[in-house]
């Protein structure tokens, strides 16, 4: 049998309203088309589906069988549609992101303030990790979208890069080896004082690495920590002379930080949303995307 959704539609409204007349008006259509497809129906099953009265039509016991089936299949196909609108309208939904720590607290949580509170049904869920792991659960289908420091370093001919945010990092020290650099030193200079840097394999060490072999200098940092926030305590409690991001800091830089500016200037760098080039992202997260390309009000 190929019966088509509309045949069951017209015999389910017909079922509801046990009527002809009443479920032509609902459904916008003649009462001689309603008639046709019952009838259509019930040659097709092979099996009388409603009574006749003078008052409209009422389901014979058989139609009563098939009514619950097809009851349960228009709220299934109704429910689908409540649910993809309210997808749509982000009244429900969820978001899965990748992103490193640093990331999440300096970039991408103003835009996620701002998302929550025009959208608070939608759930969020961030994962943390190293960039190569965020882009293999990416290409899995684990996470929906990744906001990463840029360039990355790997194939990424399957994936779509959109830098968003420029980003300046910087050498940054207490005020006491501001002092003793007087704010201003050659690169290779810094080789005479104690260094901080984010250990390998971040993308933040690996940028600052590729900068200082195009200038050919080699600095042996003292100490080295995954997390970037612990370095930037370290440095405020006198360590040493760390690499930090201008912008992550700015509500220290001057008080318990001070930058140490070096010769030549670092190059400024991105940060960039990464998705996969076959996969449609869906509504929510298109709305995440548009938020994150604008700056935040």
């Amino acid at each position: 049998m190929n019966i088509n959704y509309e045949s069951y539609k017209i015999f389910y409204t017909v079922a509801i309203n046990e009527s002809i007349s009443a479920a032509a008006n609902e459904l916008l259509i003649s009462q001689p088309a309603v008639s046709f497809q019952i009838k259509s129906l019930e040659e097709q099953i092979g099996i009388a589906l409603f009574v006749r009265t003078k008052k409209g039509v009422i389901l014979t016991e058989e139609g009563k069988v098939l009514f619950d089936y097809v009851k349960k299949g228009i709220e299934s196909f109704s429910n689908g549609e409540n649910t993809l609108t309210n997808l749509r309208n982000l009244d429900r939904g969820n978001i899965r992101i990748g992103a490193s720590t640093t990331v999440s607290r300096h970039v991408l949580m103003p835009y996620l303030e701002i998302f929550h509170e025009k959208y608070p049904n939608i759930d969020i869920e961030i994962v943390n990790t190293l960039t190569e792991t965020l882009l293999k659960e990416l290409r899995n289908g684990n996470l929906d979208i990744l906001i990463l420091n840029l360039p990355i370093a790997f194939d990424y001919k399957d994936l779509n890069v959109l830098p968003v945010m420029k980003v300046q990092d910087i050498f940054v020290g207490n005020k006491r080896y501001y002092d003793l650099t007087r704010g201003k030193v050659k690169l290779e200079e810094l080789q005479n004082f104690p260094l901080l840097f984010q250990k390998n394999p971040s993308n933040t060490r690996k940028f600052l690495d590729k900068f200082l072999n195009t200038n050919h200098v080699l600095l042996r940092p003292k100490t080295e920590i995954v997390s970037y926030n612990l370095i930037m305590d370290f440095i405020k409690s006198g360590f040493g002379i760390g690499y930090a991001t201008k912008e992550f800091i700015k509500e220290d830089l001057n008080k318990t930080l001070f930058e140490i500016k070096v010769i030549p200037t670092i190059p400024k760098r991105d940060i960039g949303i990464v998705t996969l080039n076959n996969r449609i992202p869906n509504y929510s997260v298109k709305k995440l995307i548009d938020l994150i390309k604008k700056k935040p009000s």
